[in-house]
Parts: structure tokens; sequence; C-alpha cells
């Protein structure tokens, strides 16, 4: 158990995810950003399986086969694509399980939370590159909504080309433009 350790990290992780929330506008959605990580069922998962360089929820599902404290946190919390994940109905009437659209101020938390999630596990290490790098290797195999995933690609695409005032400067336009 690493209780003090995952403490540190998930306290770490929001006050990053705050200033980043803040400098694109997001105030409120700064200042809850991941509180559902102090509860009980994802705090002491998190403890249990802290590694300190990634999510301890992969090592609870590898162990496990499930991450108890994932579905409880994706369910929580709407930055996450995965909160978005439903029955769609297409235009021919038939019904599928994907991503529905998220709305942009997700988006830009999500955006937020990629950026700051990189910098804790990456450490020293960390580039504007990162974030981009690893949605992309995911990208194939997940259920994202077409148009919230080429909205937070484009973010991040910014991010790793431009650099973090850009696309903070991309992110705040989008949330004035959507918003």
């Amino acid at each position: 158990m690493h209780p003090w350790a995952h403490f540190k990290t998930i306290t770490q992780h929001r006050r990053l995810v705050r200033q980043l929330c803040f400098r694109v506008g997001l105030y409120r959605q700064g200042l809850t950003h991941d509180l559902s990580k102090y509860s009980p069922v994802e705090f002491w998962r998190g403890a249990k399986y802290y590694q300190g360089y990634r999510s301890p929820n992969d090592a609870e599902r590898k162990e496990t086969g499930v991450s108890l404290a994932w579905l409880h946190h994706k369910g929580r919390n709407r930055h996450h694509f995965e909160y978005w994940i439903d029955y769609v109905i297409g235009e021919d009437g038939k019904v599928s399980f994907g991503g529905c659209k998220m709305p942009m101020k997700y988006v830009a938390e999500q955006f937020c939370d990629r950026v700051a999630a990189c910098k804790v596990y990456r450490g020293a290490q960390y580039t504007d590159a990162d974030a981009y790098d690893y949605y992309i290797r995911s990208k194939g195999h997940i259920m994202i909504h077409p148009e919230t995933g080429a909205e937070i690609e484009k973010m991040l695409l910014v991010l790793k080309e431009r650099g973090e005032d850009a696309a903070i400067a991309y992110v705040r336009e989008r949330l004035q433009t959507e918003g």
C-alpha cells in the first residue's frame, strides 16, 4: 500500500489540471476536477495498485480483470469520453453502442486532464508531444464520437506542434466558438 505517494500523485495531477483549466477559463471544472479520486472506492484501490509512473487502474485491471476504481471514476467525471458511451440510434434507426458527442467544455477539460497526466507520469521526460502521441496510439480502439475525437486530436496536435501557450489559446477559442 502506498497511500501517501498516491495522495501526492493525485493531488499534483489535480493542481496541474486546475492551472490549465483556469488558463482556458474553466474555473468551476478546475476546482472540482477528479474529486472522486479521494473517495474510498477510488483512493484505496489507487493506493493498493500505485506504481508512480502510470495509472494504478492499469495494475488493478491486470490483477483482477477489471478496475473498480475506474468504473466508479468514469461514471462521475464527464471529461472522460467513456462517460459518454451509450446506445446510439443511427439515421437508419439501428441501435448500437458507441460514443456520444461531448459538450466542448468537457472536451477542453479532457485536454487539460491528458496534458496534466502526461506531465505527472512522464516527469522530466515530458514533452508537448506526449499527450498527442498517447492519444494517437489509442484512438483506433476507443469508442469516441467522431467529432469529439477530432476536437481532442486537434487540441493535442496544436500542443505538439506549437506548444502549450498556443494550445491554450486554441482551446479558449474553441470554447468561445462552441460554448
